[in-house]
Formats: C-alpha cells, sequence, structure tokens
C-alpha cells in the first residue's frame, strides 16, 4: 500500500484505530515490570490473541506491539541486540491479525531519555536508535507508521526525519497535551501542527495522557490550525488503583460519545490509548459507523430526456397549515407515537389540544433512535379521529430509497399533505445501539427526492402520474455549534425544495436574530421550536447532551434557584410563553413549534403556554 491509498480511505471515512495493548497485556496477567515488546518472540499467542480481539471489534488499524522496541528501552532488560527481531516479528503478528482488510500501523514511541538540547543524545543518535526499529518495522511489512505519546516536540521531528529517510510510507504524529491543551514543555497545539507538517507528518494528533473531555479542545485548537488529517487517541480518563491493579474507569459508552464530538472538531482517525479495551473500540465502531453508515451517498438525478412536464400543486393549496402560513400565525404542537399499539390516551390528549385551536399535530419519527408506534400510523389515526392535521416527522435513518418511495406515495395516498423531511438520529443515540442504521440519502436529499414526487417523477426518474402534493418542510437549528456548515446546510434545502422550516427549541431570541442575520433574502417561513422546561435537570440534559442547544444561564439560575418542582414548572411556562411573544413580533417567523415535556400532564402544559396567544 502506498500513502495515496491510505490518504484516500481517509478523505472517504473515518478511520478506526485499536486501543491500549499494554492495558491489555497488564489485563492478562503480564504485569508492568515485564518487556511488552519481547512478547512479540516469547509469548505470540498472547499478542495475536489481542490483535484478534480489535479485529472483532471492528477496528480500521492495528497497532503493532512495539512501542517500546528501541535499543534503549530494550537495554535494561539485555534486549538491545534484538531490535530488528522484536519490530519485525511484531509487525509480522498484527499482519496476520489484519489480513487483507485492515491497516497495520508500526507502532514507535518515545525514547524514554532527555535529548539535546535538555539531554545527553545528540540528534544523529536519536534518529539511528529510531532507524533500527524502522527498519525492523519495514521488513515485517506494515502499511504504515503511527508516532504517539510523544511530549518532546523536537524528538517527534527526529523520529519523522529517521522515517523519511528510508520510506515514504504513511506517518501518524501524535503528542501527549496536558489539561490545559499544550504539551509539557509548553508547546501549543498549533506550533506542534505547524512543525509536524512541515517536517513530513501526513495526519497529526494527540493521544494518551488526557481523557476524551480535554482532548477535545486540543483537537479543535489542530483544526483550526489548519491540520487536513488529525487523530485523536485519548485514554480512558486516569487509572485508579482497585485492590492494588491500575483499572481505568471510563466507559466505553462514554469514549463512544466523545468519538461524535471529535469527529465534528474535525477528526478522521478514532482510537484509544491507556485504558481503552476492545470493548471500547466497538463502541466507537458503532457510533462512527451510524454517522457514517456507508461511504457514498446517492444523488437523485434524471436526465433531461426523461423529465416529465407536469403542473405541481401551488404551495398555498398543498394542505389547510400551507394556507395559514399565509395569513395566520400558526401553532403546531408535538405529540409522541405510544410505545404500543394502544392510542387512546394519546388522541385524547390531542382532542384537548384541537379545543384549544391548535393548527398541526407534529409527530417525531422514533426520536433519539427510540422505537414506538410508526407516525405515519399515528398520523392516520389522528386525522381520521380529529379535525386537525398532522405533519409527518420523516427519518432517512432505516429505510432505502425504495422503501422511502413506497411511503411517501402510500402516505400521500391515504390523505397525509404536510412532511417534515430529516436525517434522523443515529441508533447509537437510542435505546438500540447495536442495530444498524441505514442512510441512503441525507435530509437534503430526501428533499429533493419529495419535491421530484411532487413533480410527478420517481426515483428512476419515470412519470409516476398525477403528482403529489406534498407540503414539505425542514429543520434547522440557530444554536449549532458549526454555524456556517448549519446555514450551507439550510440553503441545500431550500434549494432542494423546502417550503417550511422548524427550528430546535429556542431559549434566547438574540441567538435567532443571528441567524436570520446571516441569512440573506430567505423568505421562506420558519416556525420557532419553543420547549418548556420544568426543571433545572432538564436544562442541565439540554446543555450537556444536546448539540446546539443551550439554555442561558439566566434562566438556568432561576431554574435552579426555584424552591420546588411546582413553582419550577410554573417559571417554566412563563419563560416558554415570554419566547413565544418575542418571536411572534418577528417578520420571518409564522408560527410555533411547541415540544411539552415528556411527563404526566404535558397536554395540560401545553395549553397552559398557548394561552398567551389567546
Amino acid at each position: 500500500m502506498n500513502k495515496k491509498e491510505f490518504l484516500q480511505a481517509l478523505n472517504d471515512s473515518i478511520l478506526v484505530c485499536d486501543g491500549a495493548m499494554g492495558t491489555m497485556l497488564y489485563n492478562h496477567g503480564i504485569f508492568i515490570n515485564k518487556c511488552f515488546d519481547e512478547l512479540n518472540l516469547t509469548n505470540p499467542d498472547i499478542v495475536s490473541t489481542i490483535h484478534k480481539a480489535y479485529v472483532n471489534a471492528r477496528a480500521d488499524i492495528l497497532e503493532t506491539n512495539t512501542f517500546g522496541a528501541t535499543s534503549i528501552k530494550l537495554k535494561p532488560h539485555g534486549l538491545e541486540d534484538k531490535v530488528f527481531e522484536i519490530n519485525k516479528r511484531g509487525a509480522e503478528l498484527a499482519k496476520q491479525a489484519a489480513g487483507d482488510q485492515l491497516y497495520v500501523a508500526g507502532a514507535i514511541g518515545p525514547l524514554g531519555v532527555p535529548v539535546q538540547p535538555l539531554g545527553k543524545l545528540a540528534n544523529d543518535q536519536v534518529i539511528d536508535i529510531f532507524t533500527q526499529q524502522i527498519e525492523g518495522l519495514l521488513a515485517g511489512n506494515i502499511d504504515l507508521f503511527i508516532l504517539e505519546t510523544f511530549s518532546d516536540l523536537h524528538e517527534l521531528v527526529l523520529a519523522i526525519q529517521a522515517i523519511r529517510k528510508i520510506s515514504d510510507k504513511p506517518v501518524i504524529a501524535q503528542m501527549t497535551f496536558d489539561q490545559g491543551g499544550k504539551t509539557l514543555p509548553g508547546a501549543e497545539p498549533r506550533d506542534v501542527v505547524t512543525t509536524l507538517l512541515e517536517t513530513g507528518a501526513d495526519i497529526v494528533g494527540a493521544n494518551c495522557s488526557v481523557g476524551p473531555h480535554f482532548m477535545l479542545k486540543v483537537i479543535e485548537k489542530m483544526a483550526q490550525a489548519g491540520a487536513k488529517y488529525i487523530s485523536a487517541q485519548p485514554n480512558a480518563g486516569n487509572p485508579r488503583i482497585v485492590d492494588g491493579r491500575y483499572l481505568y474507569m471510563s466507559t466505553p459508552e462514554y469514549h463512544a460519545e466523545y468519538a461524535k464530538r471529535l469527529i465534528q472538531a474535525g477528526a478522521r482517525i478514532i482510537g484509544g490509548c491507556c485504558g481503552t479495551t476492545p470493548e471500547h473500540i466497538k463502541a466507537i465502531v458503532n457510533s462512527v459507523r451510524a454517522l457514517q453508515p456507508q461511504k457514498k451517498v446517492i444523488k437523485l438525478v434524471h436526465s433531461p430526456q426523461n423529465e416529465i412536464t407536469v403542473q405541481p400543486v401551488p404551495r398555498e393549496e398543498k394542505s389547510a397549515l400551507a394556507a395559514r402560513m399565509n395569513n395566520k400565525f400558526v401553532v403546531s404542537v408535538e405529540v409522541l407515537s405510544p410505545r404500543g399499539t394502544d392510542s387512546s390516551q394519546v388522541l385524547a390528549g390531542i382532542k384537548k389540544l384541537v379545543g384549544f385551536g391548535v393548527d398541526a399535530i407534529n409527530i417525531p419519527d422514533g426520536p433519539r433512535a427510540s422505537a414506538r408506534m410508526s407516525p405515519l400510523a399515528l398520523a392516520q389515526l389522528i386525522e381520521r379521529s380529529l379535525p386537525v392535521e398532522t405533519i409527518l416527522h420523516y427519518c432517512c435513518r432505516d429505510r432505502n430509497l425504495l422503501g422511502m418511495q413506497s411511503d411517501l406515495l402510500g402516505a400521500y395516498a391515504l390523505g397525509l399533505k404536510n412532511i417534515l423531511a430529516l436525517t434522523g438520529d443515529p441508533p447509537k443515540l437510542g435505546d438500540y445501539p447495536d442495530a444498524t442504521a441505514v442512510f441512503d440519502i441525507d435530509s437534503i436529499g430526501l428533499t429533493r427526492f419529495i419535491q421530484n414526487l411532487n413533480h410527478g417523477i420517481d426515483i428512476a426518474g419515470k412519470s409516476i402520474g398525477e403528482p403529489t402534493g406534498w407540503h414539505v418542510g425542514v429543520g434547522a437549528n440557530p444554536g449549532a455549534e458549526d454555524l456556517e456548515r448549519e446555514i450551507d446546510r439550510l440553503l441545500q434545502k431550500i434549494e432542494a425544495g423546502a417550503e417550511y422550516i422548524l427550528t430546535q427549541p429556542l431559549f434566547d431570541v438574540e441567538q435567532l436574530l443571528k441567524f436570520f442575520d446571516k441569512l440573506k433574502n430567505v423568505n421562506v417561513p420558519f416556525i420557532a421550536g419553543i420547549m418548556p422546561l420544568i426543571s433545572y435537570r432538564t436544562i442541565e440534559f439540554l446543555n450537556n447532551e444536546v448539540p446546539g442547544v443551550y439554555v442561558p444561564d439566566a434562566i438556568s439560575n432561576d431554574m435552579k434557584n426555584a424552591a420546588d418542582i411546582h413553582k419550577a414548572r410554573d417559571l417554566g411556562v412563563k419563560i416558554a410563553q415570554q419566547a413565544i411573544l418575542d418571536v411572534k413580533n418577528l417578520q420571518q417567523v409564522k408560527g410555533v413549534y411547541l415540544m411539552p415535556p415528556f411527563t404526566k400532564g404535558k397536554y395540560d402544559i401545553a395549553v397552559q403556554v398557548l394561552s398567551v396567544l389567546k
């Protein structure tokens, strides 16, 4: 494999590296006073067993058991003359486990002694020592190098120079950073990135020393410094001594959650360092695969010769909701499908909302990747039982294109008119983390797909006869962490045919105004999301677990100081009412989308909040 092939793989997808080798050997009864690298020769079976565990966890990259296999580190064990043999055998063991499907990275760690100018080892000596190890790894036919856990930037530079003297294979160069986001000598991430790229590293990153929380900020700074390919391999937190053994307490689920955040920050390689196990890597893989379940996104196109001219349904004629948006401040309320088959309580609650004058009922599609009654079925039950329209949330997750076309044609034939096109939460976020995600297209592609149906064209570009008349909405998050990306995607949705926009819950009207300032010449109506807060615990969840949703400190403090749950609820209702009054005065906002809490009495809370409009 050449460098271009590996870097192309990074362009196409996120790659997952394996976890700790030393921790696993320790867990297998090999104590820390033993030379772990020597096991390549004396106990290869245990090394192979650990490699295979990471293969079974579906890692993309295996690291060789050669982190300390330099003459300086092997000398205390009397093994300094076996550098080549240990490294070659380490590479061979990893290659045997990896087969033809996985990449093998030759692992190289620091020498463990100071180099000039802080120590006695001269630059040429350091390069010679690393070269011995590099030659052994190359003889074992590795695919790339991974330099990790370096705290001295100068030493890492010398290691890269040693590789570049004899090999052009890809190089991952990783340093350790403290909780303040700097290396031990005080180097900033931006300086590390610049120096390593200039020296010849292909991928730069961070590993070891800190857990995912502190590493996230380092990765963000590396991305800001212009690094195209970034790797992140955090520890499983700091170890604790339990019954005389070192144990790492950070869970696989915690690492998987942070894997998503590290990817969003710019990482293209995700893995683990000290304390991480195959279970951590499996959790990370599930998280990463859910975010990018396949490398290629299908594009919906049809050739000019197959174009079919039809008269689409005018927007204001598509549904009662579409018509009302032209001359009324519309009100929509979110209602969850039941977990079972009995919809009587849901319908009774909606009847209260209809009596109050609500214009539409929003039905989420598997919110947070949970399994509930089909929203399409509930929408039918509602519209057949009560005089109110529904907005059918429809996610790309769990459906291929053929299934989507069948659903959309059938739902429209049954009389549904309003739809919200969403990408959907990956299964890892919900109750069924091992479920397989299907994302043939995202919300942009889905919007375009629905508009094709609205123009009488199916997935293959063929006529479906009479066009559908779906009133197509999309979601937007004015509080998104990457606001430029959010705006770019929203503009693509509008270009694809979005006719109205529902926002994430808003707690600060200024946030929405800033969002509008960046959306020039956009005339699509907004429906503002409003969420009544019922406790300080809800705020903690939103601020820490829901990306892009942030409750201002002033509101947080007021809710925290509420004397009891009843006063907290009353305060939450007043905050939601004020938010409605604030957005009602904005020209771009044509209605509100109320998301009541998932608690007993939620329909009464919804009516109480909406009473401010009376």
